[in-house]
């Protein structure tokens, strides 16, 4: 590619331009490649050329002055009399931008998020709710844009349950069906948790938390855990209140622009929200993520049997099915739901490796079958 340019350069602006000065729209084209050439890779490739033309100057040789002694420049200048080294920057970050571009060309088309929403494993009071959210935003706005009142309702939520219900997913998935609406610009989810909001020392978590909030303009900030935020520290100075008032500011001045959705256990969320009258005002929306049944988790793990290509006969799924309900049991106050499952699985699989890894030549189907022993780890049951 830079060859080509360089040739177009040298027969359009070379030693003896003359020989082409009868034909001004092919010299026009010319210019007009070499200045997209420049804009998309930088001026490494093309020694001696300025730029774009500077439209007010009318002559690239202006704008080259111009971009070197003006701020409002091009900064086609500032490369070329740096020499070489900002020259080859340039390229250097021309070779980034380009591969960012291929990158982002492959990524898949995003699926819809009401589709995925369906598509969850049980979840089915928390599906009616997120629909009742969607439809309600949706009417709201479309009675906005008509020229209609609309009710002031606060739009920011707490989800409380066990760990592993599916709160993260579900998050993630509102703010989609958010931005598919019109509700939310962009619709990203920005996870933290206490340690991503207070700082160490006086006034810099303030500075923390508004960076966080900057990045989730537009879509959700998640936090997790959030009761630990009215937790103070060991010294007495309590750093997470700076933290909520800094929440509790961003959420009033800019109520239409992102959406918090603070998580965690049921009974420490409902006594953080209630014990701050900030915060019962603003969060005013709960929803209960209750676990998930056996026969739920059995879905769940099977799910990844078959994402991850491996297979179990029926006696052996009836084995994970006992070693699920006996965890549970055994962590009847915090049983991580999914999360336990997922833990389970890769115990397995890792247990699988170990024994096919014995086999000098193992088949396709050796390697994707999970037999009894896989479920016992060094003679014990795994869970146990």
């Amino acid at each position: 590619m830079s060859d080509e340019l360089k040739s177009v350069y040298d027969d359009f602006f070379g030693n003896e331009p003359e020989n082409h000065k009868s034909d001004e729209r092919a010299l026009k084209k010319a210019r007009e490649a070499l200045d997209e050439a420049y804009r998309r890779f930088g001026s490494a490739d093309l020694p001696g050329y300025k730029g774009p033309e500077d439209t007010a100057s009318g002559s690239p040789e202006k704008a080259g002055e111009d971009s070197a002694g003006s701020p409002a420049g091009n900064g086609a200048g500032n490369t070329l009399s740096a020499g070489g080294e900002n020259a080859a920057e340039n390229a250097s970050e021309a070779k980034a931008r380009t591969a960012a571009d291929a990158e982002a060309d492959k990524e898949e088309p995003e699926s819809d998020p009401e589709e995925d929403l369906k598509e969850l494993i049980g979840l089915k009071s928390i599906k009616h709710d997120v629909l009742e959210l969607t439809d309600f935003r949706k009417i709201q706005k479309m009675r906005a844009d008509s020229g209609m009142k609309t009710v002031p309702v606060s739009n920011h939520l707490v989800f409380t349950g066990n760990p592993g219900t599916g709160k993260t997913t579900v998050a993630r998935i509102l703010a989609r069906l958010y931005k598919k609406i019109g509700v939310l610009s962009k619709g990203q989810l920005v996870e933290t948790d206490r340690s991503g909001l207070v700082a160490g020392y006086v006034g810099q978590t303030a500075l923390k938390t508004q960076k966080k909030i900057e990045e989730a303009m537009g879509g959700v900030l998640f936090i997790d855990e959030a009761y630990s935020l009215a937790q103070g520290s060991s010294q007495g100075t309590d750093f997470g209140q700076e933290a909520v008032d800094t929440l509790l500011k961003a959420m009033e001045d800019h109520r239409d622009e992102f959406i918090v959705i603070a998580a965690g256990y049921t009974k420490p969320m409902e006594t953080f929200i209630h014990s701050n009258p900030g915060l019962k005002s603003r969060f005013n929306k709960f929803i209960e993520f209750p676990d998930y049944t056996i026969d739920e988790l059995m879905q769940i793990f099977e799910l990844n049997l078959k994402k991850y290509q491996y297979t179990a006969k029926e006696e052996v799924l009836g084995e994970v099915k006992q070693l699920i309900m006996l965890n549970k049991a055994q962590n009847l106050e915090n049983f991580a739901n999914a999360r336990a499952v997922r833990n389970l699985f890769e115990n397995i699989i890792t247990n699988q490796a170990r024994r096919i890894s014995k086999i000098e030549h193992p088949t396709q189907e050796e390697m994707q079958e999970i037999l009894s022993e896989d479920l016992h780890d060094d003679g014990e049951e795994i869970g146990e």
